[in-house]
This record gives structure tokens, C-alpha cells and sequence, in this order.
């Protein structure tokens, strides 16, 4: 938690972006796995954080924009709840800890919502993603579930991402102490990739090393040795010499600031010239990402430079031809690359996603590509001082897709087809850094990861 000026000052803000009426904030509540008292690990929602800090269960919170009047609505504990949970903090000191004077017990919600329905006054409420809270609008607002996204306020949608998108220097320092942890979780990672080794013993170590940082994985960790999977969950392999093992996992702090970071390592130590000459065009299109990442220019101009580079390189080397600008326009990098450069990070590990990627990754100057892999890219727009993005190019030999365009005749004109069957089994490989996008450029947050292929075995052995 940050301190109660921050809190204050960050509702201030949303206010003056708000034309009018009221802001209602759902906080989250606990959701069972299997009976209503073994619950999932609490996650509060990200929105309500940035605007209260408050990281407890059973919260509302409602901003007046036209009074300037804030009020947190929620309930003390009972006896039996201290019984079970020990002594806890009271509503009203959690309040004053983030600068709110007005509390009120949860019930009076449904009053407070409900005179301000009555009077016709305006209530901006978030996209829901929560099935407890798609249920509490319903009750609160009578608008069905299957309608709140569409009538969820994208004023206030916009006005959040405006704020969350630009990271104050406080942030910025959680995040380098995720990257940390993350940096602790590759490395181990690293080390245990031996041929004999069961993939879920390595991804349930770098699992418990976020945890011992304090908090958890900031997204389910993806490891595998079929890594042309892009997000593969299956940790059943056993590791074999000649594959190449992928990482991407990152942790979320205690503060749920989170990192992001992909590496692709070989199994047992070593590249195979193969695999090196792969890896080094992957590693050159994201030092090229990272080098047009600044102030001004936009993530979507970036993204087609580093599909430049991975088409150049793989022309290079037999697997594509022709002119590689053309080839990009024609999209024939897709079938290596069929995802986008990146995305925005920090409280979320796709930061704000749930708010509509379309207004967290574009605006009106940038639109998203409608075609297939640019189609993927998240985050598009125009890069200020203080984003947080990640930088993740990969190439991969995906049979089905190989099969799929081969058989269509997509993009014959660039792609070498006979030759992509001595690469079937490959598999795949992403390299991912964190990026703060800062007055001049950009810089990677933390210490950077081993990345060279040298570094990578030299850390193995």
C-alpha cells in the first residue's frame, strides 16, 4: 500500500476526467474452489487498488464526482470471524488509511445506488469480470448480465486507463522488485533443465519461488518443451537432450505489481547449431524492438520492425524469400510469428485488460490490424514516458499451421515450404524482457535475464 496522500490524490484525478454523477467501485470478494469455505487465493481487483489500496475482501466504494464525497461500504468482522481469522482492522481505520472519512456497512449500498437511480443521476460502473459482481449489478442496477459490458461507462473506462497507463515513479519501483523475482524464477529455471527431468518439478519450483516472494505467479506459468504451444499449460513432458525447453512466467509481489519474462533454453546446456541460428534471429528482432521502443513512436510501427528482422533473418537462412518489406505487408511472417510484440504491464500482467483492450492498447490514431498474427498485437498505440510494456518476438514451427498454409497456398511467394519439414519437432522460441518507455527511450527493468546464447549456457553448466 502506498501512502494515503497517494490514494487521495489518484481519486482527485479520476474525478476531474469525469463529466458528472457517480463512480461505483466493486471490490472483489473470495471465490471457492469446491465448497463455500475453501476459497482461492484473494485477488482484490486492480482498479479498486490503484483508487482505495485496499487489499481485503467484501468492498464497495463509491466516488461522488459532483460532491467530491467518498464512501467505503463494508462490514467489521463478527467474534467468530476473529476466532477463526485472528484480531482484524477495523472499516473505519482501513478508510482512514487511504484518505476516506465516510464508511457505511455494505448493506446501505443498495440504498445509496438506488436513491441515485431515483434522481436520475448518472452511475459509471466498470466492464464486470467477476461472476459475484456481474450478480451484485444485476441486483444493484437491474441490468442483466448479459448487458453490463455494453452499458458499463467508457468514460470511466477511458479515464482509468489514462490514469493506470502512466506509471508513477512508486510503481515503477514494484515493478523492478517483480522483475526480481521473476529474474530468481528463469534462473532456476535455467538450472534445472536436464534431460530426465519431469517439466512440472521445474515449473512447480519457479512457482514457489514467486511465492516466497512474497505473493504468487502474476499468470499461470507457461513451460514446455513443445514450446511452438504458445501458451502451453501442459507441464507432462520429460525433458529430452536436443529439445529446447520455454519459460514464461513472471510473479506478482505483495503489492500485486507484476513481471512478465520469457526465456528458451536447451535442454541439458548446449544449442545445436540449429537451434542457435534460430535463437540469435529472435534475440536480434527483440534487441531491434527494444532499441524503437520511445516516446512517440507507436508499438504497432515496432512490432512490424522486429517481424522485419525474424523475416530477414529466416530469409537468410532458406526458410523465406522474396522482397521482406512486401513479405511483411503480406503478413507471410505470421506463420513464424502469430502473435503480437506485446503488452502494457503493471497491476495487471496484461495491464487492464479486462477494461477493453481495444482502449488500453490502441487510440483514435492507432487501429488494430486485421490481419492474421498483427491481429494478435495488444498494444498498438503511441508510446509516452512511463509505459510499461513487454517486448516478446518468437518464432515457431507449428505443424498444423505449416500444414494448414502449405495445403491453401498462403504466401508461396515467401515462404520456402519444402524446406520447413526439417523443422518439424523444433518447437519454438520467445524472448521477453520488461520495458520502461522513458523520456528518451526505453530501458529494461531490473537485471536483465541471461539472454545471449553464451549467457544461457555458460549458466547452465
Amino acid at each position: 500500500m502506498f501512502s494515503r496522500e497517494t490514494y487521495i490524490a489518484r481519486r482527485q484525478q479520476l474525478r476531474q476526467k469525469i463529466s458528472g454523477g457517480i463512480v461505483l467501485l466493486l471490490g472483489n470478494v473470495d471465490s471457492p474452489m469446491n465448497y463455500a469455505d475453501n476459497t482461492y487465493h484473494f485477488r482484490q481487483d486492480s482498479s479498486f487498488l490503484y483508487f482505495f489500496g485496499l487489499d481485503f475482501q467484501n468492498l464497495a466504494a463509491v466516488l461522488d464526482v459532483d460532491s467530491g464525497e467518498d464512501t467505503i461500504f463494508g462490514d467489521d468482522v463478527s467474534i467468530e470471524d476473529i476466532i477463526w481469522m485472528g484480531p482484524q482492522i477495523a472499516l473505519k481505520e482501513k478508510a482512514d488509511r487511504v484518505g476516506v472519512v465516510r464508511t457505511e456497512p455494505f448493506k446501505n449500498l443498495e440504498t445509496v445506488i438506488g436513491k441515485a437511480i431515483r434522481s436520475g443521476r448518472k452511475i459509471h460502473f466498470l466492464p464486470p469480470y467477476r461472476a459475484e459482481n456481474k450478480l451484485l449489478l444485476n441486483e444493484l442496477l437491474g441490468i442483466s448480465v448479459s448487458k453490463q459490458k455494453a452499458y458499463a461507462s467508457l468514460e470511466l473506462i477511458k479515464a482509468v486507463i489514462s490514469l493506470r497507463s502512466v506509471k508513477e515513479v512508486q510503481e515503477i519501483d514494484e515493478i523492478r522488485k517483480a522483475c526480481a523475482v521473476g529474474h530468481q524464477m528463469h534462473v532456476a529455471a535455467m538450472k534445472m533443465a536436464n534431460a530426465g527431468v519431469w517439466e512440472q518439478t521445474i515449473a512447480g519450483t519457479i512457482e514457489g519461488i514467486a511465492n516466497a516472494g512474497g505473493g504468487m505467479v502474476s499468470f499461470p506459468v507457461i513451460l514446455s518443451q513443445n514450446g511452438e504451444t504458445l501458451h502451453n499449460h501442459d507441464h507432462s513432458n520429460i525433458l529430452q537432450d536436443g529439445r529446447l525447453m520455454l519459460v514464461d512466467a513472471g510473479a506478482e509481489i505483495s503489492s500485486h505489481y507484476a513481471s512478465d519474462f520469457t526465456r528458451t533454453i536447451p535442454v541439458s546446456g548446449k544449442f545445436t547449431s540449429k537451434q542457435r541460428e534460430i535463437y540469435e534471429i529472435v534475440l536480434a528482432a527483440n534487441n531491434r524492438g527494444r532499441e524503437l521502443t520511445k516516446p512517440g513512436a507507436t508499438y504497432l510501427s515496432v512490432h512490424l520492425a522486429a517481424a522485419e528482422v525474424i523475416t530477414s533473418g529466416l530469409k537468410e537462412i532458406g526458410l523465406m524469400k522474396g522482397d521482406v518489406k512486401e513479405a511483411v505487408r503480406n503478413g507471410a511472417h505470421a506463420l513464424f510469428l502469430p502473435h503480437g510484440l506485446g503488452h502494457m504491464l503493471g497491476l495487471d500482467v496484461h495491464d487492464m485488460e479486462d477494461l477493453g483492450q481495444i482502449y488500453v492498447g490502441y487510440d483514435d490514431e492507432t487501429r488494430p490490424v486485421d490481419q492474421f498474427g498483427t491481429a494478435y498485437l495488444r498494444m498498438g498505440r503511441k508510446l509516452e514516458p512511463g509505459f510499461v510494456i513487454t517486448n516478446e518476438p518468437g518464432i515457431y514451427f507449428i505443424p498444423a499451421l505449416i500444414e494448414k498454409w502449405k495445403a491453401e497456398k498462403i504466401n508461396t511467394d515467401f515462404i520456402n515450404f519444402d524446406r520447413l519439414n526439417e523443422y518439424i519437432g523444433f518447437g519454438g522460441i520467445r524472448l521477453e524482457d520488461d520495458i520502461l518507455v522513458t523520456e528518451s527511450g526505453c530501458e529494461i527493468l531490473g537485471d536483465r535475464i541471461p539472454i545471449t546464447p553464451d549467457e544461457v549456457e555458460n549458466i547452465m553448466s
